[in-house]
């Protein structure tokens, strides 16, 4: 879980981002976003939306942040130490891949259906969180996709696992439930489709494009959502308990209500109606 409080202010520093209905102005790689205080604090968290700057409330570093800041450079910052600033910025994006990986592999591993990948997925965190706790060279020769390909293997197996066991939804007349039938949109354009009430429980969503699309009360049960784009996705009364892979930022990122069920491993976004 990322804590801004121990980080140097590196996401609002290291990445760029251009002037959109996510940020309110541009700024380059390596620079100080101009709302960055010099204790590393945001000067306008509390209304980052209002202020325009909707993308900072769905980036989540999955601490990253304090890691590279706390860990790997061991507490000095880029303003005290400007010669190790430029290292500190290309190492983060780094590291934030492998905080999301462990994280992925943690929640794989909390499946309780997982259990013929389980040491499999062991191996794999061991490996990544040794990877977090090196050093500054270390982390900056990870060779990225190739890790990502090799995790994402087992992540799938995983997700498999999970899915098979989702029954089929269960007629009145029927005394015993079937296996569901696979419902696979992996990378689909589903930009603004309509699906709503729609069953997608135990379904494949892996990369599915989302944006905007209606999901009022959809059932995404035990649904596979890693890396899908759920931006300004309508959730109103959607069921997304049991949703595997879902993060905070995929939430952060979606519209809902007092209607919306969600796993215990995320919370209701604040923005969110009532």
């Amino acid at each position: 879980m990322a804590d801004c409080s121990s980080c140097f202010g590196l996401c609002c520093v290291a990445l760029p981002f251009a002037a959109s209905s996510d940020f309110a102005a541009n700024k380059a790689a390596g620079t100080p976003c101009g709302n960055l205080r010099t204790d590393f604090s945001c000067g306008i968290h509390a209304r980052l939306r209002e202020s325009g700057y909707p993308g900072c409330t769905v980036y989540d570093c999955f601490g990253a942040g304090q890691q590279v800041s706390q860990v790997t450079f061991g507490g000095r910052d880029w303003r005290a130490e400007p010669d190790k600033a430029q290292q500190m910025f290309a190492t983060f994006p780094v590291m934030r891949h492998l905080h999301e990986l462990l994280w992925y592999v943690n929640e794989a591993l909390a499946l309780p259906t997982s259990g013929p990948v389980r040491a499999e997925l062991r191996r794999a965190r061991d490996d990544v969180r040794e990877l977090t706790r090196a050093d500054a060279e270390t982390v900056l020769a990870v060779d990225v996709p190739a890790l990502r390909g090799e995790l994402n293997t087992l992540l799938l197996r995983a997700s498999e696992l999970a899915r098979a066991a989702v029954p089929e939804k269960q007629q009145p007349d029927q005394k015993r439930t079937k296996p569901r039938k696979s419902k696979n949109h992996r990378g689909a354009d589903l930009i603004g489709a309509r699906l709503r009430r729609a069953d997608l429980g135990g379904a494949n969503l892996r990369g599915a494009l989302l944006i905007a699309a209606d999901l009022t009360g959809a059932d995404l049960r035990t649904a596979d959502v890693i890396g899908a784009d759920l931006r300004d996705a309508d959730l109103s009364g959607a069921d997304l308990r049991g949703a595997l892979f879902l993060t905070q930022a995929q939430v952060n990122a979606a519209r809902g209500d007092e209607g919306t069920r969600l796993p215990d491993t995320v919370t209701r976004p604040g923005h969110w109606t009532a």
